[in-house]
C-alpha cells in the first residue's frame, strides 16, 4: 500500500469513527456578550407558561440542570430552538423553547435595547402561585443596564459542556418573593 492510500484510509477510519460516536454533529462551546432580561408566568403573553417551540418542556420550565434545562426565549434567528446555554450569573443551563418580541427587534433591526445584533435573551424564572408585583420586581432587578441606560452585556455560554457549575437556588422563590 502506497504512503498516499495509508493516509486515505486512516483518514476515511478517522471520519467514520467520529460519525459513529457523534462527534461531527457537536458543535464547540462559544461565550458571547448577551443582554439578559428576564420573563415569568405573569408578564408571559398570554399570561401562564406557553411556548413557541416546545423541545423537552410542554410548558415553560426547568430545574437548570444540563438534563433538565430552564426555559429561555430570543429570536429563533439568534439561536434555534433547542439551543442550550449556560448563565454564570446564575449558574444555570437554559434551552430555547420560546419567541420573545423584544429580543427579535434588538436582533434583527433596531430594538428597544439596540440593534441590529445585539444578543438578547430573556430567562424564564416562574412565578406561579406567587406575587404577581413581586415577580415582576424580581424580573426588573434582575435585569441590568448601564448609568447610561443601555444594557449590560453578560458572558453566556452557548453550546455549553455538561460539567459547568450549577446553583439549585431558585431565580424567583414564589414562597417568600
Amino acid at each position: 500500500m502506497t504512503r498516499r492510500a495509508l493516509v486515505l484510509v486512516v483518514t476515511l477510519f478517522l471520519a467514520l469513527t467520529a460519525a459513529l460516536a457523534g462527534g461531527t454533529g457537536a458543535s464547540a462551546a462559544t461565550t458571547q456578550p448577551t443582554f439578559l432580561t428576564f420573563y415569568g408566568w405573569w408578564d408571559n403573553t398570554p399570561p401562564g407558561g406557553d411556548i413557541s417551540y416546545p423541545q423537552i418542556h410542554d410548558t415553560a420550565g426547568g430545574k437548570g440542570t444540563y438534563a433538565d434545562p430552564i426555559t429561555f426565549a430570543t429570536s429563533s434567528d439568534e439561536l434555534k430552538p433547542g439551543t442550550k446555554v449556560w448563565v454564570p450569573r446564575v449558574k444555570k443551563y437554559f434551552i430555547m423553547e420560546d419567541g420573545c418580541d423584544e429580543c427579535s427587534d434588538d436582533w434583527n433591526s433596531q430594538g428597544p435595547n439596540g440593534g441590529p445584533g445585539l444578543r438578547h435573551i430573556d430567562l424564564w424564572l416562574g412565578g406561579k402561585g406567587g406575587s404577581a408585583f413581586d415577580a415582576i420586581d424580581c424580573e426588573d432587578a434582575l435585569t441590568h443596564y448601564n448609568p447610561d441606560n443601555t444594557p449590560v452585556m453578560e458572558p453566556v455560554v452557548v453550546d455549553p459542556p455538561s460539567n459547568e457549575p450549577y446553583d439549585a437556588t431558585p431565580i424567583f422563590n414564589t414562597s417568600t418573593g
